[in-house]
């Protein structure tokens, strides 16, 4: 009983936190809260006409919103970049940053089930998904493994935090054979999250754009780079607008992460690049289209053409530790990596996997107005849901909020 009335306090005392702060905060929380409803304005339209009304069609049925979702997984994925140094390693420069990496996992997971949502075209046939309920189809479908592995994923990076903070709220510390367990356990399962979810194309041998082996290993590396890339860029922001401290050390030792992670996925990239166009086959068509177009249709050109040079400047700046070491140099590559892994992973994956299609048709894809909404409110239920996290954990390990004090 006393644990539950201990747990309500901090359920009433977080809520608190979170609708109180500075102009600054409550500017930042409309924004989001606008742009969340902007979005659900977006999927309104859509929930009454159907997936008609975004750029998919029958040659490319999967666009903005699997390409987000792919992409996030990477994201939530990359908090055991700090999860394995803080909790397995007893690396404590990472302590103060593995809370914040942990919350950053769960909002992606939020907004990775969103997508998927979105992308159903309406949420009442996600019963279909329901062990026992739908036809889950398990373990024979890749898409029921990556129900249960996101879901799991999103359950441990919920539990462990919560624990840890619940400890520190009542002014204790943690007992480490409590969490540690689930803590190797999320090291394991977050590779695995990322591996399910490249084996969702890899596997499909009519797709010979992703039916590649490096397909995998490459979805790692480049999750290991933006992830910590975002994981820093937040951390600037937090040493700027809070009173929690992250101390240099940490940001470069993540720095440092990143850096070997981007020049691994790099390697893989040419490699890639030199298996499709070196000895080019029929099979090199959605490559081609991708990189040069074919038959004139260029829609993805500007986006790859974007990425590629980002990602190529960012990885040589990170790769020389003066100007690794130099914060206003680290935050800009940060930056500029995780928007060219982005687009590389969005609509540089997705898109060209269906082009050309099986009789050799071409059919591009461009997001319209009603998808744009819907990702960018999503984007912002993920924020949204991260600043709630983040504000209510930064406040526990700071010791203003207290078990008792209000």
């Amino acid at each position: 009983m006393k644990t539950l009335k201990v747990f309500g306090s901090l359920v009433k005392d977080s809520l608190d936190t979170i609708t109180k702060g500075s102009m600054k905060y409550l500017i930042w929380m409309g924004f989001l809260t606008f742009v969340m409803l902007a979005g659900m304005y977006c999927y309104s339209i859509q929930l009454e006409h159907g997936l008609s009304v975004t750029g998919m069609n029958d040659r490319v049925s999967w666009g903005l919103y699997i390409s987000n979702f792919t992409f996030l997984v990477g994201v939530a994925a990359a908090a055991v970049m700090l999860v394995m140094p803080t909790y397995v390693l007893k690396d404590i420069d990472f302590k103060q940053a593995v809370l914040i990496g942990e919350g950053l996992a769960v909002a992606a997971l939020i907004m990775c089930l969103a997508f998927v949502v979105a992308d159903m075209g309406s949420p009442s046939v996600l019963w279909h998904m329901i062990p026992g309920l739908g036809v889950f189809n398990f373990p024979n479908s890749m898409l029921t493994w990556d129900v249960i592995v996101l879901n799991g994923y999103l359950f441990i990076n919920i539990t462990i935090p919560l624990y840890i903070l619940f400890r520190h709220y009542q002014g204790k510390d943690a007992n480490p054979k409590v969490y540690v367990p689930g803590a190797v356990l999320s090291v394991f399962w977050a590779v695995g999250i990322h591996l399910v979810t490249a084996f969702l194309y890899q596997g499909l041998q009519a797709r010979p754009f992703w039916n590649n082996a490096l397909l995998g290993p490459r979805f790692l590396a480049s999750a290991f780079a933006a992830g910590p890339a975002l994981i820093i860029l937040v951390l600037a922001v937090i040493r700027s607008f809070t009173d929690f401290k992250i101390a240099d050390k940490t940001i470069r030792k993540i720095a440092i992460i990143i850096t070997v992670a981007a020049q691994i996925n790099l390697i893989m990239l040419v490699s890639e690049l030199f298996k499709e166009f070196y000895a080019p086959t029929h099979h090199s068509e959605s490559a081609y289209y991708l990189f040069f177009g074919l038959e004139g249709k260029t829609a993805l050109l500007p986006w790859i053409w974007t990425a590629i040079p980002l990602n190529v400047l960012a990885t040589v700046l990170l790769t020389f530790g003066k100007l690794r070491n130099n914060f206003k140099v680290l935050y800009f590559c940060c930056f500029i990596l995780f928007v060219a892994i982005w687009i590389e992973k969005g609509f540089g994956l997705i898109v060209p996997g269906f082009i050309p299609g099986p009789y050799g048709t071409i059919a591009e894809y461009t997001p319209t107005g009603i998808e744009i909404g819907v990702t960018l409110g999503i984007w912002a239920l993920g924020a949204f849901v991260f600043t709630i996290l983040a504000k209510t954990a930064i406040e526990i390990e700071t010791g203003k909020l207290r078990y008792g004090n209000k």
